[in-house]
């Protein structure tokens, strides 16, 4: 199985959180995981903004930060290109995404073309997880509460 990871599930990743047994099981379970390369600065921004809510200590937050970026290079990387970055206007537009969940999903349906293989995309963003499911990608979790 080939799993591509939003932000949103990467964090549950590095912060024990609802949902964090069921990524990293998702993740243990993959041939394969990748991400979009914005995906690192979403992640430290989270994480930095998590300590800024109260959620996390600065010692919690730099400990997530440290074990991610260990594993960052562990995953595939999609790099952004000007073609990949149309196609995210254009999703953007057409399914009333956000611009880097537009992005994540550009990249997701990018690698599936050039893999010819099924991409899993794994969000807990709502709109980016239904419009993963109406273009061709199989959208993780099953369903979304």
């Amino acid at each position: 199985m080939i799993v591509y990871l939003d932000a949103s599930v990467l964090v549950k990743r590095y912060v024990a959180e609802t949902g964090s047994d069921e990524v990293n099981a998702l993740i243990a379970g993959a041939s394969v995981v990748g991400t979009a390369a914005i995906s690192r600065a979403e992640v430290s921004s989270a994480l930095a903004k998590a300590i800024r809510m109260g959620l996390l200590s600065q010692e919690e937050a730099a400990s997530a930060l440290q074990v991610f970026n260990a594993e960052w290079e562990s995953l595939i990387r999609l790099q952004m290109t000007e073609a990949l970055i149309s196609r995210a206007a254009t999703l953007a537009w057409e399914h009333g995404l956000r611009g880097y969940d537009s992005v994540h999903l550009a990249a997701a349906i990018f690698w599936q073309d050039i893999l010819g293989d099924t991409i899993m995309l794994a969000s807990y963003d709502r709109q980016l997880w239904e419009a993963a499911r109406v273009t061709g990608l199989v959208a993780w979790p099953e369903s979304l509460p």
